[in-house]
């Protein structure tokens, strides 16, 4: 029988299951990954993972939450710098994009799928919530400013949006335009919609 393991313990090698889980969603697709290729990536034993999490779906949404907590961390960071609002709003912007390219197997994982039953998963649903209330909390500021007005929840959709589909045009190879004049384009011609009458 296996010994009791500490909650550090237990918190080290869920961290380590996930960072090779996430390696082999990202080689594999969902579809693709199997428990044994994560025990065989770990060199432990095809029972062990059931220590730690109930399924293959409990470890994705796992290795989905903690990328959507670490979007969440990088744009919070870039709002909560110095300099007016519009600034830090840019850098949340810049944030969202480099992120995007940083990461994109995460950035993939956050937004290009969907598990059946993810309302299940409390943490999963806890840090996706945080990473949407992130991309729309920034909005609230400009309106209260009278820089935009609106539905800030709806503004900050209409920027994720815009944002998402020229970031996967981008991915997939597909835009026949330079990337930074696209965005710069888009965001020009949002906030001037979303500028007071």
């Amino acid at each position: 029988m296996p010994r009791p393991l500490s909650q550090p313990e237990i918190d080290e090698f869920r961290d380590k299951l996930c960072d090779a889980a996430a390696r082999l969603f990202a080689r594999h697709g969902r579809d693709g990954f199997t428990l044994r290729a994560l025990t065989a990536e770990l060199g432990v034993s095809p029972m062990t993972p059931y220590r730690y999490f109930k399924d293959k779906d409990d470890i994705l949404a796992a290795v989905r939450a903690r990328a959507f907590d670490r979007f969440a961390d990088t744009l919070e960071k870039a709002f909560a710098g110095e300099g007016p609002t519009l600034e830090r709003t840019m850098r949340v912007g810049d944030a969202y994009i480099r992120f995007a390219f940083e990461e994109p197997d995460s950035y993939r994982l956050m937004f290009d799928l969907t598990q059946p039953g993810e309302e299940n998963y409390t943490d999963l649903v806890r840090a996706a919530t945080r990473a949407r209330r992130t991309m729309t909390e920034h909005v609230r500021s400009l309106i209260a400013e009278d820089v935009f007005q609106g539905d800030p929840v709806v503004i900050g959709h209409v920027f994720w949006a815009a944002t998402h589909g020229a970031i996967v045009l981008q991915m997939a190879g597909k835009l026949d335009c330079d990337f930074g004049r696209i965005r710069e384009a888009t965001m020009r011609a949002l906030y001037r919609g979303f500028a007071p009458a």
